[in-house]
This record gives structure tokens, sequence and C-alpha cells, in this order.
């Protein structure tokens, strides 16, 4: 790669490539975090799974679908309380952003982990639409193991993006084990 003096990106591979010259690089976070390409729309897909399955652990894994969005809506709103200059308390261990409960205790609680989750998405999605000033805005490290990955606004955003995706990943694993997959939202079937 080669920069022009004036610091845009001259070529990669020996093709031109364009400066970035928008926020967020256009529209590819927010498609990304509604599952667009090769994502899964975390909304979409828990639309219609019961509170009796998103109670259910699959073999080998010991975690439900419900704990799963427990733990995505903890650390969403860890990352949104950071960016917003509180100081929210870092886990001494991975466990305690979990659910202790296996599963909702009926289906207005699952209701609402779902409604929190679609929340802190749209929540997620806004702010990546900021100004470049507010993107490029320094986040406060909680903890040492942030320090590297959580320099700006904009690292954090797509750190907890990738951090969702994943475990949309594990939830589509266990729908599909569960007889759940495809969502009737459509989805890829593999």
């Amino acid at each position: 790669m080669r920069y022009a003096s004036d610091g845009n990106l001259q070529s990669v591979g020996g093709q031109q490539c364009p400066p970035h010259t928008t926020a967020m690089m256009d529209s590819t976070y927010r498609l990304l975090l509604r599952g667009k390409g090769a994502h899964a729309d975390p909304i979409a897909i828990l639309a219609d799974v019961p509170a009796s399955s998103a109670g259910r652990l699959m073999e080998g894994y010991p975690h439900s679908i419900w704990q799963i969005v427990g733990h995505m809506n903890y650390w969403m709103q860890y990352e949104l309380d950071r960016i917003a200059g509180r100081k929210p308390h870092y886990p001494e261990h991975n466990i305690e952003s979990w659910p202790n409960k296996i599963m909702p205790q009926d289906d207005a609680e699952w209701q609402d982990a779902r409604a929190k989750l679609a929340a802190r998405i749209d929540l997620l999605s806004a702010l990546s639409e900021s100004s470049d000033e507010v993107l490029k805005a320094s986040v406060e490290s909680m903890h040492s193991k942030e320090e590297p990955r959580s320099t700006s606004v904009e690292s954090v955003l797509w750190q907890i993006m990738v951090h969702n995706s994943y475990h949309v990943g594990q939830i589509a694993m266990m729908m599909r084990s569960f007889g759940l997959w495809p969502p009737r939202t459509g989805a890829d079937t593999w």
C-alpha cells in the first residue's frame, strides 16, 4: 500500500482505492449490524423463538439462547455507557457478564430481553451515523484488556458489532439444532 502526499490511499494490489470520506465507511457498519452480507439479523432471527426454546441447552455448549442474548445486552450496554463517558464496572471474570438463569422466567421476560437487544442495536446504529469528530473521540478504558482495542468511539462500535456477530452465529447453530432454522424472516440454510 502506498499513500499519496494528501494521505489518500493510492493503490492496493495495483488497484486504485478511493479515500474514506464518510462516517463509518458509508453504511457498511449498519448493514452488518442488522444482518446483511454474511451476517444474520439478530432481531429478526429471534422474533419467533419462544421463551421455552430460548431456555434450552444444546449438548456440548454451556449457555442457552436466553443467556447469549443477556450477554450481548450486557456488553452493548457496557460499551454504550463507556461511549457516554460513564464508568461501568469491568467484570473480574467473564461469567459475570452472563445471566445466572438458563431460561427466562416467562414470555414477558424473554420479550423484554429481545426489546432491549433491539433498542441497543438501534442506538449503536444511530451512533455509527455520528460526525467524524464524534466517531474519532476517545473512549476511556475501564480495564487494561480494553486499551489495545478501544481507542475511539468508532473502534468500540466495530468491536461490539463483531462480538454480536460471533454470538449470533452461536444462536443460529442452536436454532438449527432445535429445528428452528431458518427463521420465518428468512436466512441462509447451509
